[in-house]
């Protein structure tokens, strides 16, 4: 069975992460930025980061059952904190921030997108396989 689409969502996950855990870490590990940073922003981007490189992409990858709920929950909680920084930090979140989340929101979507059709295309593949 072909698992392109799954594979791709898998290096996406991977990928976003990373560059989660590499700006996360920057502030985490005192770099100064040249605008506000609101103090839990950062560690958010290093411990969704982490997981999404070290659990999230590896089940994409290697196709398990609980990839799904761990992509959703990932979207799921990229869309939240976005809510949260326009509603309760509207007037401090740094612009960079809004564009950060709003690329890890599209991408997350985007790996939602693939996984499916991933799994419309093995549920063709079974129904058309021989018993």
């Amino acid at each position: 069975m072909s698992s392109i689409y799954r594979k791709i969502a898998a290096a996406i996950a991977f990928a976003i992460g990373a560059m989660s855990i590499f700006a996360g870490s920057q502030v985490v590990l005192g770099k100064v930025m040249d605008y506000y940073v609101i103090d839990w922003l950062p560690i958010y981007n290093l411990i969704v980061g982490l997981i999404s490189v070290f659990i999230t992409a590896i089940l994409i990858w290697k196709g398990s059952k609980f990839a799904m709920p761990a992509a959703i929950a990932t979207f799921v909680s990229h869309s939240a904190v976005m809510v949260v920084l326009q509603i309760a930090y509207r007037d401090v979140v740094a612009p960079d921030s809004i564009k950060a989340t709003t690329v890890r929101i599209i991408l997350w979507a985007i790996i939602l997108i693939l996984m499916m059709l991933q799994s419309r295309k093995d549920k063709q593949q079974h129904q058309n396989s021989p018993i």
